[in-house]
């Protein structure tokens, strides 16, 4: 019986296909995720699939669009692995993901996807709220700066940027590493994952 699980979450073309992702902080994650996919199926763990949608809103994310499918470049589901699709930033509140687990008998979770700070993170709370050993891949995540609460919603990728007040990248990443870090979750990277000897 799987124990583990992989939760790939909203790796998806709606993101490529906004201006911000110019600003994207990892373009490569399908190449990171793609190293974890492949040990986790070597490893006999469950893959979960998680997109992102919001119908009817005319954005990437509306599924009319034609964006909500995984990234290109991104390993293909395989036939047994659990896809859902979610409207919430968490991956279980509005899909039967902790069913899923549940009933493969998975008491692990590791978090990969888009965006770190909010998708990701916010499933990697929910998991250890709802009892998961939660393991937070951050080289397998991808954020971008984010303007100041107070900063015009219709910001160009470079009026963000130009903006003192974005909280960068990195800054962002930061933050979330310190927040799940001995709370929520254990911070790892990939080369941790697919290689546990060098952890």
């Amino acid at each position: 019986m799987t124990k583990r699980a992989l939760i790939v979450i909203d790796v998806q073309e709606s993101f490529r296909a906004r201006p911000i992702w110019r600003l994207i902080d990892n373009p490569d994650i399908a190449d990171d995720v793609n190293r974890l996919v492949d040990h986790a199926r070597e490893a006999g763990d469950l893959v979960v699939w998680v997109l992102h949608e919001e119908p009817g809103t005319g954005t990437p994310f509306d599924p009319a669009t034609g964006h909500v499918r995984y990234l290109d470049g991104l390993r293909a589901p395989r036939d047994g692995e659990p896809q859902v699709r979610k409207t919430s930033h968490n991956a279980f509140t509005t899909t039967n993901l902790q069913q899923q687990l549940i009933e493969r008998g998975v008491g692990e979770v590791l978090i990969s996807g888009i965006r770190t700070e909010q998708c990701c993170e916010t499933t990697a709370r929910l998991a250890s709220d709802l009892g998961y050993q939660v393991t937070f891949v951050v080289d397998a995540t991808a954020t971008n700066p984010i303007p100041h609460p107070d900063a015009p919603a219709d910001l160009t990728p470079e009026e963000i940027l130009a903006d003192p007040r974005t909280l960068s990248s990195e800054a962002v990443v930061e933050r979330t590493v310190f927040a799940l870090a001995r709370r929520f979750a254990t911070i790892a990277t990939v080369d941790e994952v697919v290689t546990p000897s060098s952890r």
